[in-house]
């Protein structure tokens, strides 16, 4: 069982700066690459970012590109994420995800394990 806690969500302006932190932990654990996902209403779970825990390799979603950036602390399982430059249709719940398909799969379906969200509202 992984169990995922995020934290750093909140309401910024657009232009404004957020980050993003989620703490890993269970068994299995160690073979996992982490990332994040993000939900606005009435829109589909959609990838945005995530590592490699074996490499460091990073993905990133087409709209985030240059603004986020992810990074992995390995020795504390830690997942962050620097958003730079938000945008009002940044505002989402943002989730924590760790799988062994990971950075490799931006499909939620194939995500075995999933923070509780955390939000990020970002006014215009």
């Amino acid at each position: 069982q992984v169990q995922l806690v995020e934290s750093g969500g909140g309401l910024v302006q657009a232009g404004g700066s957020l980050r993003l932190s989620c703490a890993g932990s269970g068994r299995s654990f160690w073979n996992y690459g982490m990332g994040w996902f993000r939900q606005a209403p009435g829109k589909e779970r959609e990838f945005v970012a995530a590592v490699s825990r074996r490499d460091g390799t990073t993905r990133y979603a087409d709209s985030v590109k240059g603004r986020f950036t992810v990074s992995m602390d390995r020795a504390k399982n830690t997942v962050s994420l620097q958003m730079r430059s938000l945008k009002f249709e940044d505002t989402a719940v943002y989730y924590c995800a760790a799988d062994a398909n990971l950075p490799y799969t931006q499909s939620s379906e194939e995500i075995r394990s999933w923070g509780q969200g955390t939000q990020v509202t970002v006014a215009s």
